[in-house]
């Protein structure tokens, strides 16, 4: 039997700049797997904790000393001797010694960090790719008849940046692609890089500063208003001479809650002047849009918490636009559960730091599939030269997959393993198409 021989963390910096925790866990075969955990800037309030230091004199007290001492003090012990390949043994030691509902005592980027450590460890071990052992430990908690073909994820890709993402240029985050007339995860690429290209030129024939990009790589020019984003981006669609909406779609992620206010449930959009609305009338707009462009996607139209609000919404556009629940939901089944209940969207964004393990991620995961609930896995704005999430879409069969923009090398590290992958799997690889948003 493989077990766990020793861990060790370090302190490691993100794609901001900031400290993050990175991890190695030794087999008892003397292999090595490690992971490095993302960060996020636009973050819900139900997200799983980060631990920082109060050090202010270290990275302006974001340094993660404390994590990387957690890991080697109370993490390692704990998992000496375990079952390399019991991932939800292992799982389950890591929350019960945290012991808190947010790991808010070891850290989520200490507990993160070992949970998939562990996972790429156990794939080294044995001499094979991870995605093969995360679809491995997948089916493990499938029933009887349920797919789990590895399968190539529809990517759904910034072009535009705005919000928390490209310093409040828009009130909107992203406007983002989705190449729905490929046939291939190649293609779609290929067809997004194009897309790329095509969008920057326009914003520099137009004078729009198209070398101003946000923090994932997607285009960060001063524009007048929210509209004139999606504007362009369907310009840079017809010049490449496709059709919108058949071969590229539009998807926005609106990130709602960092301009609604909780205490007088409105919504302030400052864009294209002092504009307040209610639910209702967030609603309405994105009602309008939806019907004015082709979207086909829309992540977080309203705050964490107005449940009413995405009640409404989801019974407004539910039946023919993809409404993703990301601060809505924060990767946890609780959350998802009431989501369930009431009705509230139809898809949710997987990011396994917002609850902490890949077991927990598991979990959410299978309960929106069995649920129709279409799944997202997406990065963070502070990501890493880990690639990991590449292989978890394709062993879960996730169907999309949000990583930012085609620049940055934290982003196209897992774009170019996709590539890889898709190589490995050969010629009858499984790519889920433009039928992973039902159309």
């Amino acid at each position: 039997m493989l077990t766990v021989m020793n861990l060790k963390a370090r302190e490691v910096l993100d794609s901001l700049g900031r400290p993050t925790v990175e991890v190695e866990v030794a087999a008892s075969n003397g292999e090595v797997g490690w992971a490095i955990v993302p960060s996020g800037a636009s973050m819900g309030r139900h997200e799983a904790i980060e631990l920082r230091d109060t050090d202010s004199r270290r990275h302006g007290g974001r340094g993660v000393r404390r994590a990387v001492e957690n890991v080697a003090r109370e993490i390692a012990p704990a998992l000496r001797g375990m079952d390399l390949e019991d991932q939800a043994a292992i799982d389950a030691k890591l929350i019960a010694l945290d012991g808190t509902p947010n790991k808010s005592r070891l850290g989520a980027n200490a507990v993160l960090g070992a949970s998939l450590a562990v996972a790429r460890a156990a794939a080294v071990a044995r001499g094979e790719e991870l995605y093969v052992h995360l679809n491995r430990l997948w089916r493990q908690r499938l029933d009887p008849g349920e797919s789990a073909v590895p399968t190539l994820p529809m990517p759904m890709v910034t072009m535009i940046s705005g919000g928390q993402h490209a310093g409040a240029q828009r009130d909107f985050q992203d406007f983002l692609s989705i190449p729905v007339g490929a046939s291939t995860y190649t293609e779609a690429l290929e067809m997004t890089t194009a897309l790329y290209r095509a969008v920057g030129a326009i914003l520099k024939a137009k004078g729009l500063e198209a070398d101003l990009v946000g923090d994932e790589g997607g285009y960060g020019p001063h524009l007048r208003t929210n509209a004139q984003a999606v504007d362009l981006l369907l310009e840079a669609v017809l010049a490449c001479g496709w059709e919108p909406g058949r071969d590229v779609a539009i998807a926005l992620d609106i990130a709602a809650s960092h301009f609604h206010d909780p205490e007088t449930g409105r919504y302030r959009l400052t864009t294209a002047g002092d504009d307040e609305l209610d639910s209702a009338g967030m609603a309405a707009m994105l009602v309008h849009w939806a019907n004015l462009y082709p979207i086909v996607s829309i992540e977080d139209g309203l705050a964490e918490d107005d449940w009413d609000g995405w009640v409404a919404l989801t019974a407004r556009l539910g039946e023919r636009i993809q409404l993703i629940g990301d601060d809505l939901f924060t990767t946890r089944v609780e959350r998802l559960r009431e989501g369930i209940h009431r009705r509230a969207a139809n898809a949710i964004l997987i990011k396994p730091n917002q609850v902490g393990t890949l077991t927990e991620t598991f979990d959410t995961l299978l309960l929106a599939r069995r649920h129709g609930y279409r799944t997202i896995i997406s990065a963070r704005l502070g990501e890493t030269e880990d690639p990991t999430i590449a292989d978890l879409a394709v062993a879960t069969a996730a169907g999309q997959i949000k990583i930012g923009s085609v620049a940055r090398s934290e982003r196209l590290v897992k774009y170019n393993r996709l590539l890889r992958i898709e190589e490995r799997l050969g010629p009858d690889a499984a790519f889920v198409g433009r039928a992973a948003l039902g159309l």
